[in-house]
């Protein structure tokens, strides 16, 4: 029992070790900084590309989205080409407008909750959909047995 007990903890090393190599690694891919973010129209101006990055995957993941969703995409050559500055898809408007609309509800519930009520964001309506969940009807139907 006390060897069984022995091989699982190896394992569970191994098995770390394993991951933090795998993470350094992954982070030494993305040794490039983002290119600095140009036509921004909400978030504040000094927001770097990498800072950018992080907040862009927040709302992709929150929406179940790519890039590709709000941005203009190009292809040239042999790989597509994002252009991010680009204002060409409506998507990309109302994702301002949707910020607009968190930023105020977050500051009215500061207001009313004595900044002790969590903040809402993308994934607080969305939950991974490109469309939000805006009523009891657009929930998904469960079998109640």
């Amino acid at each position: 029992m006390q060897l069984l007990k022995g091989k699982k903890l190896l394992y569970i090393i191994t098995l770390c070790g394993a991951m933090i190599v795998a993470q350094t690694y992954a982070q030494k891919e993305h040794k490039e900084e983002e290119p600095a973010p140009q036509n921004l129209k909400v978030l504040p101006k000094n927001t770097t590309g990498d800072e950018i990055h992080k907040i862009m995957r927040g709302y992709a993941l929150s929406l179940g989205v790519r890039c590709g969703f709000c941005h203009e995409r190009h292809e040239t050559g042999d790989k597509p080409h994002m252009d991010f500055a680009s204002d060409a898809k409506p998507e990309k408007d109302i994702a301002r407008g949707m910020m607009h609309m968190v930023d105020s509800i977050n500051h009215m519930l500061d207001d009313i909750g004595n900044n002790k009520l969590e903040h809402i964001t993308c994934v607080s309506c969305h939950n991974g959909n490109t469309k939000p969940t805006v009523s009891v009807d657009s929930l998904i139907k469960k079998d109640h047995q």
